[in-house]
């Protein structure tokens, strides 16, 4: 793609994120929703395969009809009780298709079909900033709704998708598709935590980002796009690989590593709230996604490729791409959790 081209469309999606979360005017921040979508679409594009075209077509329709929803609850809620503030959304059925168009337009459990198939028609870069970037301006409206929206929608929302990402992902080779129902279940845990304690959804929300950022740098370093391909990284970069299954612990939440940090501290409050069974079931569904993620950490560092290969051997170029990020976000991902009691006091605050 020209990179003046290239540059308009990421000013363009950073200005539509902006936009969304500047506004406190329904029509305003259904503007930047719809900024952002059409800035995204040419870059999900730019590769002309057929899969890729596939998932940008699926992308656009979701995206467009959650917009839709979003337009449709907000003039309902300004027609009924003459609002158009976001924080003044009172009527139950806008906040309900309000909800519903959020979770569509995040991946959120039920509406959660499209998000595996749209990120394994990508490449990985272009995944990542779906996964990451294109998270941020649908949870800063559903932030400034969820005082309004109903708390046990949130709540069965939240255990659903914690439910659906651990499930899904189970019986998956494909990497992009794993990471897609483990952005789903990530995403259940900030929507279970969203109306008790926004702070520690935007916490869980901030390491989520460093967290998958890592993954995927890591997966584009290694040139990996399924297990099989996962398991030859040992022998091409022994230091990356163990960085890696690390990470991959880290996103299925064990001690020591960052990825608990945030587990931790929602089942804290789930619990102080007076909702130990959520807390339990959400502790229960972890695991499913610890089954899956520690079978990617098995294919990395305990399964040794075959040295007697019948394709030619591929050739050992200078490795040209830059790893300071991946160095950084990697640093990160691992090693956040002794600062956990500096972030419980400041959420306290």
């Amino acid at each position: 793609m020209n990179p003046y081209v290239l540059t308009i469309l990421l000013s363009s999606l950073g200005l539509g994120t902006v936009l969304t979360f500047a506004s406190s005017h329904w029509l305003l921040a259904w503007m930047g929703l719809e900024i952002n979508t059409l800035a995204i679409i040419p870059i999900m594009a730019q590769q002309h395969h057929p899969r890729a075209i596939e998932a940008t077509t699926k992308y656009f329709l979701t995206q467009a009809t959650a917009a839709a929803m979003i337009l449709f609850a907000s003039t309902t809620n300004a027609w009924l009780m003459g609002e158009w503030e976001i924080h003044q959304l009172s009527h139950p059925l806008a906040t309900t298709t309000v909800m519903l168009a959020l979770a569509l337009k995040l991946g959120l459990a039920p509406v959660h079909f499209w998000l595996p198939e749209v990120l394994q028609g990508l490449e990985l870069t272009t995944g990542l900033i779906l996964s990451t970037w294109q998270k941020l301006a649908p949870f800063a409206l559903m932030i400034q709704a969820a005082p309004t929206i109903n708390s046990s929608l949130l709540v069965a929302i939240g255990l659903l998708s914690t439910l659906v990402g651990g499930w899904g992902g189970l019986n998956q080779t494909q990497l992009r598709k794993i990471l897609a129902y483990s952005s789903i279940a990530h995403l259940g845990w900030m929507v279970l935590i969203l109306q008790f304690a926004p702070s520690l959804t935007l916490l869980s929300l901030s390491l989520y980002i460093i967290m998958t950022s890592s993954a995927f740098l890591t997966l584009k370093t290694n040139n990996a796009l399924t297990i099989n391909t996962l398991a030859t990284s040992w022998t091409k970069s022994p230091t990356l690989a163990a960085l890696a299954a690390l990470v991959l612990l880290s996103l299925g939440g064990l001690p020591p590593l960052s990825g608990f940090m945030p587990k931790w501290l929602i089942l804290q409050e789930l619990t102080k709230q007076g909702l130990p069974l959520s807390a339990t079931l959400a502790a229960m569904t972890a695991l499913l996604s610890l089954y899956f993620y520690l079978r990617l950490c098995y294919a990395l560092t305990l399964t040794i490729y075959p040295n007697t290969l019948t394709a030619t051997a591929p050739w050992r170029l200078n490795f040209t791409m830059i790893t300071l990020p991946l160095s950084i976000i990697t640093i990160l991902a691992l090693g956040l959790l002794p600062l956990t009691p500096a972030v419980t006091a400041m959420l306290a605050l």
